[in-house]
């Protein structure tokens, strides 16, 4: 016994068992802690790899869009047979079939009107961005010329387009997938 009255082993005995659990609580807290900083880093690691390749996909489909837009849009009823493939070229899926179709559509309107149209790209942004699929808007001029029934000179005109490529990375290039118009004067033009 000791002087307070209470047993000398149960006292010297209670003492290391207190520290020797709150030594493993701490421990196993620092582990837990540990774990989940190593996977915070690793989902932190692979968020800035796929950041760093969308930021190249984007700039390679910028690129590419601008190069394809005048080829896209741009045609001449002298050669419109070949503008339309080249155009389909550029394109993949349901928009290189549209393309298709447009050969047998727009070929007579345009050989008959005489339409010679030029698209040229002043502005384009990226809009969205993945490593695989880049969303383009892109700002053109067009200008058409074509025969109206009844003239003798053609009629010409410049109007101010959106435009919207959607381009998926293909195996060699990128590609357009989806292309939506946007006609009309841009707001404040």
């Amino acid at each position: 016994m000791t002087a307070e009255g209470g047993p000398a082993s149960l006292q010297g005995a209670a003492a290391p068992r207190s520290r020797s659990w709150g030594f493993i609580a701490a421990a196993g807290l620092l582990g837990l802690l540990a774990a989940v900083l190593a996977v915070l880093t690793v989902v932190a690691y692979l968020r800035l790899r796929e950041l760093r390749e969308s930021e190249s996909a984007a700039a390679e489909a910028l690129a590419a869009a601008r190069a394809y837009a005048p080829d896209m849009l741009s045609y001449d009823y002298r050669t419109i047979e070949a503008d339309l493939a080249r155009a389909k070229g550029y394109a993949t899926g349901d928009l290189a079939d549209h393309y298709g179709e447009l050969s047998r559509v727009l070929v007579p309107v345009v050989r008959r009107e005489q339409t010679v149209q030029q698209a040229a790209v002043v502005a384009a942004a990226v809009e969205a961005a993945t490593p695989e699929r880049v969303q383009v808007l892109l700002f053109m001029n067009m200008g058409t010329s074509k025969l109206v029934p009844g003239e003798k000179q053609p009629q010409r005109q410049v109007l101010h387009n959106r435009a919207r490529f959607v381009l998926i990375r293909g195996q060699e290039h990128w590609l357009v997938s989806e292309l939506s118009t946007l006609i009309g004067n841009a707001p404040g033009g």
